[in-house]
């Protein structure tokens, strides 16, 4: 007979669990026989001792396991997936899962809110008039066959054991455990039943990994775990100490992603888009050549069937794509000194737009959309003292001007920053990409 004390007491000194062991703490936290307090202890252990691969993959399946599936048809269409740990600036979903539609595939997208410093999807396409993220898994299914595309929420049916689990970790200083992260990450994305999944994993001062070292070992993690449950898994190890594109904030993004979709908007932007896609298409085996792969979708993009795809599922999502996404009226923070962009502290500007009303301090906040920040320089500018770096868009501006100033730093000299520092797959070993 299995007892909870003694399995928290094996890990809790290092040991390594069984299969039946982490089925029995799954299912019975689960069912609400093993109390939120156990779980909370078994978590702290996880959190101090790690996990094997084993170990994590079984965590992983058993929270698949605690909830129901989404099911295709064979109809020789891939299913596949992108997710994100999440950054300032982060926008890369809404143009890529009409992107990926375009090129054959189904995206069944599931995202989330903002968390912390960081923007949240779902939050986003909120933006856009009447569009719906609550789709019911029968809409899941529907729409994603007849679209090609849907972005919506995770349904409580997916993965509940995460939802209780990651509740928990919250409030007991256990949410920076790879294992654990793995294993919430993994178990909602493989409920999609996908075929293959491209993870971009961030690091930096506006990424919740904060070190090019946590950020590797989650990617290996993800990676690891993907494949070895069935999904060929690949990840993007991306920098985050600065915000991803110009625009920061939930309308502000989506008219970014719009200009992306239409082949304009940043260079980053794009260029992190069509990377993802890159690898979307050599995991699935539709491309061999990674340059192939990036002019197919660059070609895409340019050619407006990626903004027409967008247009199409904002539609069966309920949104009107042509309503006037509101943005609120804007003034200039300007640079303290002359000199070079050194660093861009992304955590204090994200807070700034939290601070604004663009992101919650508490999960019942109202999220005012039209608020958010524009950034005019980047990591290695050059700068003259009073000219304008950010743009704020907020009524009240000037309460958050200096805080934003603080967060650029200029000084005598500075290198820019690259974006795609590595990548991380199966059959491969993780190298710098210049």
């Amino acid at each position: 007979m299995l007892i909870p004390a003694q399995i928290i007491a094996r890990k809790r000194d290092g040991a390594e669990l069984s299969d039946k062991e982490i089925a029995f703490f799954v299912t019975g936290f689960t069912d609400e026989t093993i109390p939120d307090y156990q779980m909370s202890a078994l978590a702290m252990a996880i959190y101090l001792n790690g996990m094997k691969d084993r170990e994590t993959a079984v965590l992983t399946q058993q929270m698949l396991q605690s909830g129901t599936t989404l099911q295709w048809p064979d109809d020789g269409h891939s299913r596949i997936d992108k997710h994100s740990t999440g950054g300032v600036g982060d926008k890369t979903s809404i143009p890529l899962a009409p992107l990926l539609a375009c090129l054959g595939f189904r995206v069944p997208m599931l995202s989330g809110r903002g968390l912390g410093a960081t923007g949240g999807t779902l939050d986003k396409l909120e933006s856009i008039s009447g569009f719906r993220t609550d789709l019911s898994l029968d809409e899941i299914q529907g729409l994603t066959q007849e679209v090609g595309c849907v972005i919506t929420g995770a349904s409580s049916e997916l993965a509940p054991a995460d939802r209780k689990l990651y509740a928990l970790r919250d409030v007991t200083a256990t949410v920076p455990s790879i294992p654990l992260i793995t294993a919430s990450i993994m178990s909602k994305k493989l409920a999609e039943t996908l075929d293959a999944l491209v993870l971009d994993v961030k690091f930096g001062s506006g990424a919740f990994m904060k070190t090019r070292q946590q950020a590797t070992q989650l990617a290996h993690s993800l990676v690891r775990t993907g494949n070895r449950m069935g999904v060929t898994t690949t990840a993007l190890l991306t920098d985050m100490n600065q915000p991803l594109g110009r625009m920061c904030g939930n309308a502000l993004e989506v008219s970014e992603s719009i200009a992306v979709m239409k082949g304009g908007g940043p260079h980053d932007v794009r260029l992190l888009t069509i990377e993802l896609a890159v690898e979307i298409l050599l995991s699935t085996g539709t491309e061999s050549n990674r340059v192939a792969a990036a002019e197919t979708a660059s070609r895409l993009l340019d050619s407006g069937s990626v903004f027409e795809k967008y247009c199409q599922m904002v539609r069966a999502q309920g949104g009107d794509p042509d309503a006037e996404i509101k943005i609120a009226h804007c003034s200039d923070v300007t640079a303290a000194r002359s000199g070079v962009v050194s660093e861009i502290d992304a955590e204090q500007l994200g807070a700034s737009i939290i601070w604004m009303g663009g992101g919650r301090v508490q999960m019942t906040d109202r999220i005012d959309h039209a608020v958010g920040l524009e950034m005019l320089v980047r990591v290695g500018d050059a700068v003259q003292k009073d000219q304008p770096v950010v743009r704020v868009f907020c009524k009240d501006s000037e309460e958050y001007a200096l805080p934003i100033q603080k967060a650029i730093t200029v000084s005598d000299e500075a290198a820019p920053l690259p974006l795609i520092v590595d990548r991380i797959g199966k059959q491969q070993e993780s190298g710098t990409v210049e």
